[in-house]
């Protein structure tokens, strides 16, 4: 997977998610089993929260080999969706939360991975690539 795929993906599927988390909530919480948030201004922080993460996808795509999009990958890939991927699972293991639930921490889990695998087998700005193909 290249920088530029990983950037792609990962943006598809956290405006998707953001979108339905503001306008969609309805089905969100009837296909996972779950009542409507309440407050909704959280949901509505959630899904602010996405389309802003979203659109930082745009840097790494972009500019694939600069500094600055490697670094969000970095941070919204590896750090923020594998811690993601674990909360899911720790919290439906701790606090019951619902099985369904664990979609998100097989999708966050798994995006984690293809941005980890896409950073490091993709020479750092600056480097060398000594790979052999």
């Amino acid at each position: 997977m290249t920088i530029r795929a990983a950037a792609a993906v990962s943006a598809i599927y956290d405006a998707l998610v953001g979108v339905l988390m503001l306008a969609g909530r309805p089905l969100l919480a009837g296909l996972f089993g779950v009542p409507l948030p309440q407050p909704p201004i959280f949901a509505d922080l959630d899904g602010v929260f996405l389309l802003a993460v979203a659109a930082g996808y745009l840097i790494p795509y972009r500019e694939p080999d600069s500094r600055g999009g490697r670094l969000y990958l970095w941070v919204m890939g590896p750090l923020l969706k594998g811690t993601g991927a674990l909360t899911f699972v720790l919290d439906f293991v701790f606090r019951q939360s619902p099985r369904s639930f664990l979609l998100f921490a097989v999708s966050d889990g798994a995006l984690a991975l293809l941005t980890l695998w896409a950073l490091t087998s993709s020479a750092a700005p600056g480097q060398s690539d000594t790979r052999r193909s």
